[in-house]
């Protein structure tokens, strides 16, 4: 059984205007240091070997879960397209690794142009959709608009196609959090849950037309790590008593720097959560409950109940890790920044260990 039991409430700082991540010499900018409700960092990383870039977006259907990845290490690309059939309970695990990242396009920044991924027998476009006011519809030109519509992915493998759009409601807030470790070392993250899925999945030449219970999280990612971290992760999407609900949860990765990753996303609305949270999982049965919660649980209370695991395993010498991330359902409360609990029953989602040498 693992038990992470951190010391205290962190106190943060919300930027509320646009910030460079980093000093003209490529050290972490300390003013850029805090959270946001909306993506406010520049992110152009300078220097090379160290850099981590990546968009992952994680979408959860009831007939199926998606883990889509597009990444630049520097030395390398990794993609991944990943596939629970729900229904089946069957896997399929597409991926690539490209030296040096050629046939990959990442952003400087979140909102500044489109994620691509080319590799053998595998594509992947991320890009903003946006209407204009006479209702006509495009892909993203690299710079921000009014009028976005949502984000749309669209995914190409031997036996994958995915053409979704994750819709971006009027005032819908996303977390940003920058995580210093040292001048050197530091993760600007994004976190954006609840995002309602329109489109298409096809599996196996099988065609299947998302409804209203299907949600995409995205997980943005920019920054220059350590060689060696683990981290917790949790997230969830769904409806709660006529509520858009998101649940967004981290732990380890950040403890001690002075920035968390936790917040409770209702209709739309942001309520961040400053503790460092317990973790309770069993390594030995990763599909038993997992509780996360606050010391004194008078903030956070959430147990994951999980339905599947998925075991991701990378052995590339220098590149290395172990992820146990687990699909389910949360149940619980978190509260919002007035103290009020709200529930979460039902929240469909996953939960992850992840260790990684890279």
């Amino acid at each position: 059984m693992i038990t992470d039991v951190p010391d205290d409430v962190v106190r943060e700082r919300e930027i509320t205007t646009p910030t460079a991540l980093c000093l003209p010499d490529g050290r972490l900018n300390r003013g850029a240091v805090g959270w946001t409700r909306h993506p406010l960092h520049r992110t152009d990383l300078r220097g090379w070997g160290r850099n981590k870039r990546w968009e992952y977006w994680g979408l959860m259907t009831p007939t199926h879960v998606i883990g889509i990845t597009v990444s630049s290490l520097d030395y390398a690309a990794v993609h991944q397209v990943w596939v629970l059939d729900r229904r089946r309970g069957t896997e399929i695990d597409d991926g690539a690794v490209v030296p040096l990242g050629r046939g990959t396009l990442l952003p400087e920044s979140l909102g500044r142009g489109a994620a691509r991924a080319r590799a053998r027998g595998l594509s992947i476009d991320v890009e903003e959709a946006w209407t204009d006011g006479d209702g006509s519809s495009g892909a993203d030109t690299g710079s921000p608009r009014s009028g976005v519509a949502g984000t749309r992915i669209r995914v190409r493998t031997g036996r994958v196609e995915v053409d979704v759009v994750a819709g971006a409601t009027p005032g819908h807030e996303a977390l940003g959090v920058v995580v210093p470790w040292s001048d050197r070392r530091f993760q600007y993250t994004v976190k954006d849950v609840a995002r309602p899925l329109t489109g298409t999945i096809t599996v196996d030449g099988e065609l299947t037309h998302l409804g209203t219970d299907a949600w995409g999280v995205l997980d943005h990612g920019r920054g220059r790590w350590p060689y060696s971290m683990t981290w917790n992760w949790g997230a969830g999407s769904g409806r709660v008593d006529g509520h858009v609900v998101g649940v967004q949860v981290g732990g380890r990765w950040t403890d001690g720097t002075g920035s968390t990753e936790n917040a409770l996303l209702l209709d739309g609305r942001l309520h961040k959560n400053g503790d460092e949270l317990v973790w309770e999982y069993d390594h030995a049965d990763w599909l038993a409950p997992w509780r996360v919660h606050d010391r004194d649980r008078a903030r956070v209370d959430l147990t994951f109940h999980p339905f599947h695991e998925r075991v991701a395993r990378t052995n590339l010498l220098v590149v290395a890790g172990e992820t146990h991330q687990c699909f389910g359902t949360w149940t619980g409360w978190m509260t919002t920044d007035a103290g009020e609990r709200i529930t979460v029953d039902g929240v469909e989602g996953w939960a992850e260990e992840a260790r990684n040498r890279w």
